[in-house]
């Protein structure tokens, strides 16, 4: 069983930046998503057990970084120039699986998730 606690999220104002903290026990590839009010559940952010491998969504490419420490057992997001569409529940999320999958994306993949920290950036 892979437990995760995420931490590091607030409010802050646009342009701000923030790092978001999960910590992860077990071998497993991790990943951020988020879900703004109202809206469905998307996907940041994925990191592979070594750490050498990172994929992001598109438009977060730039002023998000996935990272991770396996000896504090601890995976980041690092987010800057932080907008107000950033506004949402962030959660990290575990798999077992630790090959390279195309559909990285999708909730589906992902066999634990974390009970997500708030982040909320004013204009």
């Amino acid at each position: 069983q892979v437990q995760l606690v995420e931490s590091g999220g607030g409010l802050v104002q646009a342009g701000a930046s923030l790092r978001l903290s999960c910590a992860a026990s077990g071998h497993v590839v991790m990943a951020w998503f988020r879900q703004a009010p109202g809206k469905e559940r998307e996907f940041v952010a994925r990191i592979s057990w070594s750490g050498g491998n990172t994929y992001y969504a598109d438009s977060l490419k730039g002023r998000f970084t996935i990272s991770r420490d396996n000896v504090k057992n601890t995976v980041y997001l690092q987010m800057n120039s932080l907008k107000p569409e950033d506004t949402a529940r962030y959660y990290c999320a575990a798999d077992r699986q630790t090959y390279f999958k195309t559909n990285y994306a999708s909730e589906k993949e992902y066999d634990y998730w974390g009970q997500g920290t708030q982040v909320s950036v004013s204009s």
